[in-house]
């Protein structure tokens, strides 16, 4: 009797609290689509021939980390998420500032008004209206300078740049670099989708445009096989808006070991082809993002040194081609190149590359740091991006630069 009491007894408590859970899902679900926009982000993009992936002209585009914010542009007619770009002619008459970069340039996290190039192009307006600033941007999210060198070619070149602007950040280093490319997207090095960089035997470096015909890794071109627990984690996350939070809530922690899997199973699959085991020696990184806190060390692996030289190689490219063009081309070194994560080690290295080369490097969290703040307060709470704050810093960062540095428009048509 005893053991039948006590087992109702707890069967009520278990009907309890699978009702009480049951209760906070379903107003958690309801919270949350009454009060969020949405919660997937949405885009859609196509293959160009010379660039790579690019974002479908005048697609709309809606992004959001699930937290800190919702936003929804539309690309521009060439793939951009900007305004319109200017006419040849009239970027020619003025002086014209052409942004580089990755997804800081992209800036899909604050709407098209808030983005730094164009709060510079209004600030120098008031502040140095003789200069006739005009701004473009060109940013492509998970790209480093290897792949923005097409990017230049094809969009901003037409524009007659005076100022080529780089924007660096920590993880540029792992994109300029086939193998590491190859870890992140799972796609042979040797057949990228996007322009990366070949060794020849010989030691020198050259371009290699994208890959038509691009195809993943070997043993990679079938899903890898999923535990029952990931399945059911996957469907949630793609039926339930309370489930995307808590999954963004917890900094992705329910798929962490789902993705270390895969980062494992592409590098057992990249030592299989022939010269990237030793490329890959004495390095095994827990994740992804782990990968850049590789860069600041002293004693490199060989793939991670290959970076370096590939990163170099993208900046001397540049400095080519500005030259040819009659720009003058300057890195903004991101907040995040500073960062306590990482300390100065990325921006160190970056530096030197650049001074190699005769490169201005600006420095976003010098000037945020002489403003009394602190660089957390450039990005958002669970996203590191720049914030709409940071953008303004980035915009600042330039315009002091500028300030002290008119020459570099000289000679505009309206000049």
């Amino acid at each position: 009797m005893k053991l039948c009491r006590a087992l109702r007894v707890m069967g009520w408590n278990v009907l309890l609290l699978l009702g009480g859970l049951s209760l906070i899902v379903l107003g958690g679900e309801a919270y949350f689509r009454l009060t969020t926009p949405f919660m997937t982000q949405r885009s859609s993009a196509h293959f160009i021939p010379g660039v790579g992936f690019l974002r479908k002209p005048h697609s709309e585009v809606h992004s959001t980390n699930r937290l800190d914010y919702w936003t929804v542009s539309r690309a521009n007619r060439l793939g951009f998420l900007d305004r319109e770009p200017l006419s040849p002619a009239r970027a020619a008459a003025s002086c014209h500032l052409a942004m580089i970069g990755d997804s800081y340039v992209e800036a899909r996290q604050v709407p098209i008004a808030d983005k730094f190039h164009i709060r510079l192009e209004a600030l120098a307006a008031r502040d140095l209206p003789h200069l006739h600033i005009t701004t473009s941007a060109f940013g492509l999210g998970a790209t480093g300078q290897v792949q923005q060198l097409a990017l230049y070619d094809a969009y901003a070149r037409p524009l007659h740049s005076k100022l080529v602007v780089l924007v660096f950040v920590p993880n540029d280093f792992k994109n300029n670099a086939p193998i590491l490319r190859a870890l992140g997207t799972g796609y042979d090095p040797a057949h990228l989708p996007e322009p990366s960089v070949a060794r020849h035997p010989d030691g020198t470096l050259t371009l290699r445009p994208p890959h038509p015909d691009y195809v993943k890794l070997p043993s990679l071109s079938d899903p890898p096989p999923q535990s029952w627990s990931v399945r059911v984690i996957e469907e949630a996350n793609k039926m339930s808006w309370f489930v995307n939070w808590l999954n963004a809530k917890s900094g992705n922690s329910f798929r962490r070991g789902y993705h270390y899997y895969r980062l494992k199973r592409r590098m057992d699959a990249l030592r299989q082809l022939p010269g990237y085991a030793t490329m890959l020696e004495g390095w095994q990184p827990a994740s992804m993002g782990s990968m850049m806190l590789m860069f600041p060390q002293g004693d490199l692996p060989p793939v991670i040194e290959e970076a370096l030289d590939y990163t170099a190689f993208a900046l001397e490219q540049f400095k080519a081609r500005a030259a040819r063009d009659g720009a003058r081309l300057v890195i903004l070194a991101s907040h995040r190149m500073k960062m306590k994560f990482s300390g100065t080690g990325v921006f160190d290295r970056t530096q030197a590359l650049a001074s190699a080369l005769g490169i201005p490097v600006i420095d976003q969290a010098d000037y945020i740091l002489r403003q009394g703040a602190t660089l957390r307060d450039a990005e958002w709470r669970h996203d590191p991006h720049w914030n709409v704050t940071g953008h303004r810093w980035a915009a600042e960062t330039l315009l002091e630069w500028l300030k002290q540095h008119p020459e570099v428009c000289a000679g505009t048509g309206r000049g």
